[in-house]
């Protein structure tokens, strides 16, 4: 048959018959591979992955066999602080350890890329350590070294925090927002709270009470009588202000001084020395209930809530933050004692323990010149000592038995 159709192909001009190929499917076109796809690919075996991986990998900034020798040889079972820099003497990391020498020899045992651990100890080129009397000593250590360097890997690692504070920002319209122990130091820092869902809802309450803004910070401020004679009245930007739970100072429908005043309500309330919202939403609660609007009274009750707990929650902070006063004696951990003078959740002093009558003498010294100047005003709290302040609390809420080597401070005036 082959034969028959090539020659009828080649009498009629065509040409010579080829032998049938199959059809082939379009094949998409196929991008360069790069290297780091190539290692991944499906078709390498096991035994051959984890070198693919390896060489994908960036290499170490220091000499790790090295550095592992060198803190086997000379760093102690102590307590203590340690810090990873680069080859720039830049600080990278600070850390803390009840074992200095066992908590660096662990990053060794992580593996890359996985672990932080891992990852923080490749980015390195040398590590140096300090030791402190004890447990306590190195978390001070450590969070006074952290706001000294502002390491990078502290910063991004160490963000997850339950810890809330309420703000009151700056600027001519300030805000009232929550937020973490991060920002500017020109707010005003009221708390912590723990409730993160409770305090937003609080805050939300207040902010609808006393009509403050709760829009983006760089929002347009025009307050009334800041506007051009010829033009047009502006429009509010949300529409908190038409359902009345914004003053609108976004528009020019209040005042800068009106504005002001509504937000001294709300620190007012919020340092304690005022209940007036709350007075306004019993009021305004009795009345509904009056008129027979069950379900309007039912909503000002639960602002009621709302702010009976805010209000709550902030005297329990200040009176939490204020029993932190007393003289703190930290065991060391090879016998050197320490006395830590401790005011409203701020480290002031710190001396070896005094054993002898001189020492003591010398000590109620301290004590007396400490307590000779002004208490902190019930205000907000001191944005440079957040920090510090979460750390007391938690290291008395975790070691309930260091209560007991506490002593008022004016127990050491006689």
């Amino acid at each position: 048959m082959a034969e028959l159709l090539s020659g009828t192909m080649a009498e009629w001009g065509i040409g010579t018959y080829r032998r049938y190929r199959p059809y082939r499917p379009y094949r998409p076109y196929r991008p360069y591979r790069r290297p780091s796809d190539i290692f991944d690919h499906p078709g390498l075996s096991a035994a051959t992955r984890p070198m693919a991986t390896a060489l994908r990998l960036s290499l170490p900034t220091a000499d790790l066999a090295a550095l592992r020798d060198r803190i086997r040889r000379l760093a102690e079972p102590r307590p203590g602080i340690y810090r990873m820099t680069d080859p720039h003497g830049r600080v990278l990391y600070v850390g803390k350890a009840k074992r200095v020498r066992s908590r660096l020899l662990s990053y060794f045992r992580a593996s890359y890329p996985e672990d932080k651990a891992a990852r923080i100890l490749h980015a390195a080129a040398d590590i140096t350590w300090d030791y402190a009397p004890s447990e306590f000593a190195a978390h001070l250590a450590e969070l006074r070294q952290i706001a000294r360097h502002r390491p990078p890997y502290n910063q991004q690692m160490n963000r997850a925090r339950r810890t809330l504070f309420i703000k009151v920002s700056g600027g001519p319209a300030p805000r009232l927002a929550t937020g973490g122990a991060t920002g500017r130091d020109d707010h005003r820092w009221y708390g912590p709270f723990v409730s993160v869902r409770r305090v937003r809802e609080a805050v939300r309450a207040l902010n609808d009470l006393l009509g403050l803004r709760d829009c983006a910070p760089a929002m347009p401020i025009v307050f009334a009588g800041q506007m051009d004679f010829f033009t047009p009245q502006a429009q509010a930007a949300c529409m908190r202000h038409e359902l009345g739970a914004c003053s609108g100072p976004c528009a020019g429908f209040v005042t800068q001084v009106h504005y002001h005043h509504r937000v001294e309500a709300a620190v007012a309330f919020l340092e304690g020395r005022t209940i007036q919202p709350v007075d306004r939403v019993v009021r305004e609660m009795s009345a509904a209930a009056d008129q027979g609007a069950f379900e309007r009274a039912a909503r000002w009750r639960e602002k009621f809530e709302q702010l009976e707990w805010l209000l709550t929650a902030t005297s329990r902070a200040r009176a939490a933050i204020a029993a932190l006063t007393f003289v703190y004696r930290d065991p060391g951990a090879f016998g050197d004692d320490r006395a830590y003078l401790v005011r409203h959740g701020v480290v002031r002093a710190c001396y070896p323990w005094p054993g002898t009558p001189i020492e003591r003498e010398a000590f109620c010294g301290v004590v007396r010149d400490e307590l000779s100047r002004p208490a902190p005003a019930p205000g907000p709290l001191p944005f440079q000592y957040l920090d510090e302040i979460l750390l007391l609390m938690a290291w008395f809420r975790r070691h309930p038995e260091a209560f007991r080597r506490t002593s008022m401070l004016e127990s050491w005036l006689h």
